[in-house]
């Protein structure tokens, strides 16, 4: 039977590092918190006052973790934050960062986002050496790398560290010389440069998962940290380096079709925008006779939009969101039908009631969301439901960093197109092609994407002793 190998160490989150700020710590926060779209299960800053590090961590949100009073408990001009998304292997706090250890540098702090397809091997080499692990994370990895490397300088020895990691990686690493950040060599996850111009002329350096964090500070979007690059910033500035063969570049597509913030810009686009334009690309591959467009919120609302506007259809809120659930709910203990759905979606039916309806969401996981909202809407009166996604099937796992099941639980992987309708009760389904979403999302700065969710084609392979390693062959 295949197994999803990475629910021990997936990390699907986000990273922010500020340096130069007298406040960074409050900074980071601020950061984390506009980055709380990527990770709710974990949250910790590090910071440095220029004579010793101060970290706070906490399981929970970033505004439940970071009272004032543990803010006033992390002085300093530098600081680096972290947000873990909840897995299957979660671990508790424990497996929250940044990661913080001593070496014989100095100290490092470490806070990672992606997923090293490696790490069971490098993990399993190292503990026969003798060393020992404190977390489940495959970012513990990358520290030892970088403390058993024999480099003369941090930078070499990060530069040694990862060169033996393959994988996806976002990484923000604080120590006492200052911030480096790195991006891996495929650009998988996204990874972003900006700053704040300071009184005295200077600036204030900034790196994010997404520049949405930017925004939320006033701060200007300089650019993306470039596939492969290692930027070091310190009381000299800011310099880049490019230490690793060059190799064709693979920003998740994914990232557009659902887990970014679409008021971010990601690999050099705006995600808005591009999202939009999918849901035009859907509506030209896929119209449908039909009185109404309405969203699966948040994530399908630009697609929609996008939609209704290329086919001629108005679009209306047909569903709400709520925003305000808390991390756990006492479900009732007489069973209300489609609760778990219901608690987060509500129809609104005065724009469903007697109407032609078609809904746009951005992809189907297993296909037991879609159906429960297929039905609600029909319960609100519609007539007709017809679901249109603005995305292909989703077919294969994601091995680098985004919290996909197993090929088996994919219901994209398993039954054609025709049956999953028949699953979900629409009247009709279509999904975007991979060719026309790759056509709304190519430019010039991004010619390629990994699309393995959708392709089945992943620019990393699994070598076979990596795969034999990580169970795929039981």
């Amino acid at each position: 039977m295949t197994v999803n190998p990475f629910d021990k160490f997936h990390e699907e989150c986000a990273v922010f590092g500020i340096y130069g700020h007298p406040e960074a710590a409050n900074l980071a926060y601020l950061g984390l918190y506009a980055l709380q779209h990527r990770g709710q299960e974990g949250s910790g800053i590090v910071a440095y006052d220029g004579r010793q590090f101060f970290v706070e961590k906490g399981v929970g949100l970033v505004n439940e973790i970071f009272t004032q009073d543990r803010l006033r408990r992390l002085p300093g001009h530098l600081a680096i934050g972290h947000n873990r998304y909840s897995t299957a292997g979660g671990g508790g706090l424990k497996n929250v960062q940044p990661l913080v250890a001593n070496y014989a540098l100095g100290t490092l702090a470490l806070a990672h986002n992606g997923n090293l397809i490696n790490a069971h091997l490098l993990r399993a080499e190292m503990e026969a050496y003798g060393a020992i692990f404190q977390s489940t994370t495959d970012t513990e990895v990358i520290i030892h790398l970088i403390a058993h490397s024999q480099g003369r300088t941090l930078l070499e020895r990060v530069i040694e560290g990862l060169g033996r990691i393959r994988g996806a990686y976002s990484l923000v690493l604080l120590s006492e010389q200052g911030l480096i950040a790195v991006r891996d060599p495929h650009g998988l996850r996204p990874l972003s440069i900006g700053r704040l111009k300071q009184q005295s002329g200077g600036y204030v350096w900034l790196v994010a998962s997404e520049s949405c964090a930017f925004d939320l500070l006033e701060a200007e979007f300089v650019r993306d940290v470039k596939p492969g690059e290692v930027v070091v910033i310190n009381e000299q500035g800011l310099s880049s380096h490019f230490p690793f063969p060059p190799v064709q570049p693979a920003p998740c597509i994914f990232e557009y079709v659902y887990f970014a913030r679409p008021d971010s810009q990601i690999f050099g686009r705006e995600v808005y925008a591009l999202r939009r334009r999918l849901g035009q690309q859907l509506a030209k591959e896929s119209p449908v006779k039909a009185d109404v467009v309405i969203a699966v919120p948040d994530s399908g609302v630009p697609a929609a939009l996008g939609y209704a506007a290329e086919i001629g259809l108005p679009y209306e809120t047909g569903l709400v969101r709520n925003h305000y659930i808390g991390r756990t709910f006492i479900e009732p203990q007489q069973s209300i039908r489609h609760f778990g759905v219901k608690i987060k979606l509500n129809t609104v039916r005065d724009a469903l009631a007697g109407r032609r309806v078609v809904v746009i969401d951005d992809s189907i996981v297993r296909g037991t969301t879609s159906r429960k909202i297929v039905k609600m809407i029909r319960q609100a009166g519609a007539t007709e439901v017809h679901m249109r996604i603005s995305s292909p099937p989703i077919i294969s796992p994601c091995y680098y960093g985004i919290d996909t099941p197993t090929k088996e639980e994919l219901i994209g992987a398993a039954r054609p197109v025709e049956e999953i309708a028949e699953f979900i009760t629409a009247d009709s389904l279509r999904y975007l092609s991979l060719e026309g979403m790759l056509s709304a999302a190519r430019d010039a700065q991004n010619p390629t994407f990994c699309t393995a969710c959708f392709s089945d084609q992943y620019p990393i392979p699994l070598l076979p002793e990596e795969s034999a390693q990580l169970g795929l062959f039981e």
